[in-house]
């Protein structure tokens, strides 16, 4: 009854206020329709077997081994991509954050350089210096059967292409751990080993155990890579439920299996939202300090400095093999440089160029707008459903593309919303497939910001709507175009969802790039990937420049830095 007549009284009080009471309610409708619908489709046609209720789709997949064997798949890639992934990145940020190796700056655009490319340029890249026809196994080793695809290719391509994501989190954690706390202990006499041990790492795992379940969701997510390098011999469970619907035509079987790989991505999810959450170790009371002492001896700087050496040469290799691909005539055969490939892309697939551009410009600032308008609503008000507003906006980070865009073909394929091969079920899914990055970017900046300034301007009779735009929003500009670079990036890279939902009509460079990688046509595809990321670095600099033309200052995204 308290809770019952608590929500009464905040209703009433939203209610004043009709624009704001308006704005909750249509989010509320908004994010029930386009992130929960489309899941409960899902899971409704997943228990359908010619159109009546069954678990004939789900005795399937565990009676069927290779079913069985794409589940286990996908679980041990991701279990070995968190890990590996989570060890690299560590090493990247102690090496940055800790070791004072030479090159910071050189080493962290490397390490971060990834997050701006489709995530399955690793892939392609390998095929292209270890596949049959590979520059390094058949020009240079001369090998006729090179065993690139499988388990060890595919891992080797979800590390290369994941571990920024754990980078970027643990040199924020690295960041926060005060050096005063490493000096204390070394000046009791502590080994810098030992301090490593003893202080460094416990205050860095909670931050580790994040890193490893966003790999862990990640490496169960992604779609690209597995589709390009896994085989026949090493099925995945993503694209196993791709080949039903697309290949076998059976829609409930490939929900099914949608609903499977979902399983373990929320439980991830959950458990890195919350239970890690509240194991965060605070150890910065006042401004930040300085280290007295080198934490890291010289041989293990040196060290350190070889393993990211390695790794940041691996990356050079990538992007330097996709160009050279990009301009070769014929991969493997004829390594010559000419414009042809160019010329392709933008003859036959200049459409999908400018329609990528134009699904992700139109939703990205669409998605970033709601972003930051939730994150104010849920840490600066109170209303009914505020928790269920927060949990489901931010869902989008656990469910895999795949389930999405299975879940927009079974929801929006009939009517009153026959949605499918429209641009509006591409804007739909990109914008609330990327809604958490402008609601995190907008939460972050808010709690930095008084709440007393705004209550003063409802003091001074500003209502909800005025105090918003006049004065929070303001102040949240730079987050909210940090937060857009992100979902920019996103959006245009995108696959695994988008690959369900485009069509004939409206083409998408992504769902291109994966197409002439499965004819055969690498040039053109590394030509693609090129421009692809040409768009992507051409966006960063216009909103960088932008910004400190307006504000003296360029966004806090990783991205920049």
């Amino acid at each position: 009854m308290p809770i019952f007549k608590k929500q009464i009284r905040q209703i009433k009080m939203i209610s004043k206020d009709p624009l704001l009471f308006f704005v909750i309610i249509v989010l509320l409708v908004s994010l029930t329709l386009f992130i929960l619908y489309p899941l409960f489709r899902v899971v409704v046609v997943s228990l359908q077997d010619q159109g009546k209720f069954s678990f004939a789709n789900f005795v399937y997949a565990a009676k069927s081994w290779y079913m069985r064997q794409a589940f286990f798949n996908s679980l041990m890639m991701g279990v070995f991509t968190a890990i590996l992934g989570t060890t690299v990145g560590f090493i990247f940020a102690y090496a940055l954050t800790r070791a004072n190796i030479p090159g910071r700056k050189f080493f962290n655009i490397m390490a971060t350089i990834p997050i701006i490319s489709p995530p399955f340029i690793g892939a392609l890249s390998i095929i292209m210096l270890f596949g049959n026809n590979g520059f390094i196994s058949s020009t240079l080793l001369g090998l006729r059967n090179p065993q690139i695809y499988g388990f060890r290719g595919l891992l080797f391509a979800q590390v290369l292409t994941f571990f920024p994501v754990a980078y970027i989190t643990l040199r924020g954690v690295l960041e926060s751990i005060s050096p005063t706390l490493e000096d204390a202990a070394m000046d009791l006499g502590g080994s810098k080993w030992k301090v490593f041990l003893k202080v460094t790492l416990p205050l860095a795992i909670p931050g580790i155990a994040s890193a490893m379940l966003v790999l862990f969701v990640e490496s169960l997510a992604d779609f690209g890579n597995p589709l390009i390098l896994a085989g026949s011999k090493f099925p995945i469970l993503s694209v196993q439920a791709y080949l039903e619907i697309t290949g076998m035509y059976n829609l409930p079987r490939g929900a099914a299996l949608a609903f499977v790989l979902l399983i373990p991505s929320v439980t991830a999810f959950f458990l890195q939202k919350y239970w890690v959450s509240k194991k965060q170790y605070i150890t910065v009371t006042g401004k930040p300090t300085s280290s007295s002492n080198s934490v890291v001896s010289p041989a293990a700087r040196w060290i350190l400095f070889g393993v990211v050496c390695l790794f940041s040469a691996m990356i050079l290799l990538i992007y330097i093999t996709i160009l050279w691909g990009a301009f070769a005539k014929t991969w493997g055969f004829d390594n010559s440089l000419t414009f042809r490939n160019f010329s392709y892309v933008f003859s036959v697939g200049f459409n999908a160029v400018k329609q990528t551009i134009i699904i992700a410009g139109l939703s990205t600032p669409v998605s970033g707008v709601i972003g930051m308008i939730i994150a104010f609503l849920v840490v600066r008000k109170n209303f009914p459903g505020k928790r269920f507003m927060e949990l489901t906006s931010m869902l989008s980070f656990a469910i895999p593309g795949t389930v999405i865009g299975i879940g927009y073909i079974l929801a929006f394929n009939q009517r009153p919303l026959y949605l499918t091969g429209t641009l509006a079920i591409l804007l739909l899914n990109f914008i609330f497939r990327y809604l958490p990055v402008g609601i995190q970017s907008g939460v972050a900046v808010l709690r930095q910001i008084d709440p007393s300034i705004e209550e003063a301007a409802i003091d001074l009779g500003a209502d909800a709507s005025q105090t918003f735009r006049k004065i929070t929003l303001p102040l949240m500009i730079p987050a909210f175009f940090s937060g857009l670079i992100f979902a920019f990036v996103r959006g245009m890279t995108a696959i695994s969802a988008a690959i369900f939902l485009v069509s004939s009509r409206w083409n998408f460079m992504t769902v291109q790039i994966m197409s002439q990688v499965e004819s055969g046509r690498l040039g053109a595809a590394a030509a693609f990937s090129v421009i692809l990321v040409g768009i992507i670095l051409v966006a960063i600099a216009v909103i960088r420049l932008l910004l400190r033309w307006r504000y003296g200052q360029t966004t806090s995204s990783i991205l920049t830095n």
